[in-house]
């Protein structure tokens, strides 16, 4: 039963960070490639904070939320203009020297030892307890964060953020400043990040520089492809999917065993690989998307 617990909340962690990469790539444009930096960020905040300096956890989430908004703000102010693969190149650059802090600062991060002793909610009662609990409490956020997804989509800032996707000339020609609603929606994201970073600490309770691999931020691709960017639900069932993949194909050992561990964790990505070929083929809006010519139906018949 641990273990479909961990698989829930990895789906619903992995579900928050869709949702704030939507925010920014599929309902703004942004092309994050550094995503998984901010999710460092939280959880090494949180980490350091409960076990270093004993904060209570709630104060400690504020601040990992608090932080990734913080540097993810001058980031934005500096390089947003950038856009398109530039950008991609910048942010993917600056999770790598965030990783390097976090390997090479051992006073602060203890480097490739990692921070352990690292706490669940509810500890207080219990082992299963606390397990249950902090998995209602990782989907409860889970959900909020989709809800605010949901108000932004439909609020005035959400119409004019999906205007500067589609023609970002246009929306400056009426007077607008699109950079300043480009670094909020930015800075918005990387707070979600950062959340789901401290939550992800607090659940496996240990940290170490290698759990934040560019791997994270291609499997939050992955999730967000899967489930249609730009949908609202996508995000939520693009991760439930990828979870699905990825644990699902544990079990190939038993059925397979021709293949060593190596050669086991390539065909894992090889199937995925292969469901994303299929997938862009076939729906290529994603799960949640709107078939093509449904879409062109709907704009003939739309006044």
């Amino acid at each position: 039963m641990s273990y479909l617990y961990t698989v829930v909340a990895f789906a619903s962690i992995y579900a928050m960070l869709a949702i704030g990469l939507n925010l920014q790539m599929g309902l703004t444009g942004i092309v994050n490639f550094g995503y998984v930096a901010f999710v460092a960020i939280g959880a090494y905040t949180s980490a350091i904070l409960t076990v270093g300096h004993g904060w209570p956890l709630v104060p400690a989430w504020i601040a990992a939320i608090a932080l990734a908004c913080a540097v993810s703000y001058p980031l934005g102010l500096l390089t947003i203009r950038l856009g398109g693969d530039y950008l991609a190149v910048v942010t993917l650059g600056f999770s790598e020297l965030v990783a390097l802090f976090i390997l090479n600062e051992r006073w602060l991060t203890r480097g490739a030892i990692g921070i352990v002793g690292i706490r669940k909610p509810f500890a207080a009662f219990g082992p299963a307890a606390s397990t249950e609990l902090s998995l209602l409490l990782i989907i409860a956020l889970t959900a909020l964060t989709t809800l605010l997804a949901w108000r932004i989509a439909k609020s005035p800032l959400g119409r004019l953020l999906r205007a500067i996707q589609a023609n970002e000339a246009a929306v400056q020609a009426l007077g607008k400043n699109t950079v300043s609603y480009k670094v909020l929606i930015f800075v918005i994201g990387s707070g979600i990040a950062g959340l789901a970073g401290a939550l992800y600490a607090h659940w496996i309770q240990y940290i170490s520089p290698e759990q934040f691999s560019p791997d994270v931020t291609f499997n939050t691709f992955i999730a967000l492809i899967l489930g249609g960017a730009g949908s609202l639900l996508g995000p939520i069932v693009g991760a439930a999917v990828l979870m699905l993949f990825l644990q699902g194909s544990v079990v190939l050992p038993d059925y397979v065993h021709f293949l060593n561990a190596d050669q086991m964790a390539a065909l894992r990505f090889m199937i995925i690989g292969l469901v994303l070929v299929l997938l862009i083929t076939f729906r290529p809006n994603g799960i949640m998307g709107r078939l093509p010519e449904r879409a062109a139906r709907k704009d003939e018949v739309t006044p």
